[in-house]
């Protein structure tokens, strides 16, 4: 569809769309919010591998697909395997892979599939230096399945097996930090996102595209269903997230840290103004939230550091 230019000139988001509606996503869903900026950035040139979660069922089976792209399920812990044989094999046919007119081998996998059952498929994607683009949407549980805590639940957040109530059996650990562990791979492009911030991560979309080599994107992506809040609040919530710096937005390009908040130099609100909007965080005490909020500030000073060093 030809786009008249007056309203090309006001578009901030690229107009085409290669995500179609009725799709099986539940209402207020991150995650498909954030496929279809995806496929926005990269177009129909596109192959993308999702494993077993969330995406896989709201993409469709076989031969149906939500996507206007090629698709490719695969199994759970599969994810950074597939996407490096995928772009082998493209170049041994003599395919350009990566670039603006190349084709992008793209791997879209939950926080489950990445940070727990895919780590080490991931490790060796970004060991080898695939020139594919690895993408953890993250809703900070197995949602497909059920609720299930992740390594990427933060602390004192229910699920069905941290579940609270009168034992007060929440999650007791601290939200696993994947992209350290990316980072520390020495890869030439990370960076954190947000579905609330679409004009910052389509911009991240795009420079992973140019970069060669592996690139890899943690994308916040609130769960209405496993997060227990309203499905009109999810681009609230995630923006919250960027807001209390508990999901900062930064870039790590060849070395350097980049801190991409809106307000880099505003202090980050409470953590409660994100905390209150979902269901999950019902049973946190008071001392529960200090010592969430006390990791949140350590982990943002920390942050302002490495970008204060490394800049």
């Amino acid at each position: 569809m030809e786009v008249p230019e007056n309203i090309k000139k006001r578009l901030t988001l690229p107009f085409d769309e290669h995500f179609y509606a009725g799709h099986t996503a539940c209402q207020g869903c991150g995650a498909s919010l954030g496929l279809r900026y995806v496929l926005k950035a990269y177009g129909r040139k596109t192959i993308v591998a999702i494993p077993a979660c969330c995406s896989t069922i709201i993409a469709g089976p076989w031969p149906y697909s939500a996507l206007d792209a090629n698709l490719f399920h695969t199994a759970f812990e599969t994810t950074g395997a597939v996407i490096s044989g995928i772009e082998a094999a493209l170049k041994a046919m003599g395919y350009k892979v990566k670039g603006e007119d190349g084709i992008m081998v793209v791997g879209w996998a939950g926080d489950g599939g990445t940070a727990d059952i895919g780590l080490q498929a991931l490790s060796g994607f970004l060991e080898r230096g695939h020139d594919a683009v690895y993408i953890m949407y993250d809703n900070e549980a197995y949602m497909n399945t059920g609720i299930q805590r992740s390594s990427s639940t933060p602390y004192g957040a229910w699920t069905t097996n941290t579940p609270g109530g009168k034992r007060h059996f929440l999650e007791k650990r601290h939200k696993k930090k994947v992209i350290d562990i990316v980072i520390a791979h020495r890869i030439p492009y990370a960076a954190t996102a947000s579905i609330a911030y679409p004009e910052d991560f389509i911009r991240k979309l795009k420079k992973a595209q140019k970069t060669p080599g592996p690139s890899f994107i943690q994308l916040f992506a609130p769960c209405p269903t496993g997060w227990r809040s309203p499905t009109d609040k999810t681009i609230e919530i995630a923006r919250l997230a960027v807001q209390t710096a508990y999901f900062p937005l930064f870039e790590y390009e060849n070395g350097k840290y980049k801190i991409n908040m809106p307000n880099p130099k505003k202090e980050p609100r409470p953590i409660e103004e994100f905390l209150k909007l979902q269901g999950r965080f019902k049973y946190m005490t008071k001392d529960d939230i200090e010592t969430l909020q006390k990791w949140v500030l350590e982990e943002w000073e920390r942050l302002k550091k490495l970008a204060e060093v490394f800049g």
